[in-house]
């Protein structure tokens, strides 16, 4: 039986990034050693979408990964408040989805959470 999601994301600049998830985005962090640091994360669900993976002229195959929030609004104005700068910002009367990049240009993704 599945138990859990590991993500892995590859930063040129490891401490940078893991600064950015655990001091701004306020995940909490496990640290195993050996420079290593685990940031333990909420709720997750895994999404698959039909066709190539253009998504509003993104580029094809690309991982995105989306924070799940139940304001997009409110959580924008907290990361703005911790310096992050979005990108753009999409909603479609169904979704509400703001977008911007960790610090290795990474595409994360604000999204309105569908599931309570």
């Amino acid at each position: 039986m599945i138990a859990g999601l590991h993500v892995l994301l590859y930063a040129e600049d490891a401490a940078t990034a893991r600064a950015f998830f655990r001091d701004v985005i306020g995940w909490d962090a496990l640290d195993p050693g050996d420079g290593w640091l685990y940031l333990t994360l909420p709720p997750a669900e895994l999404a698959v979408h039909p066709g190539p993976g253009r998504i509003d002229g993104r580029q094809e195959g690309r991982t995105e990964v989306f924070l799940m929030t139940t304001d997009v609004h409110a959580t924008r104005a907290e990361l703005e408040a911790k310096g992050v700068e979005f990108i753009g910002e999409r909603d479609s009367g169904v979704c509400n989805m703001a977008f911007f990049t960790d610090p290795d240009g990474n595409s994360l993704i604000l999204h309105r959470r569908y599931a309570p």
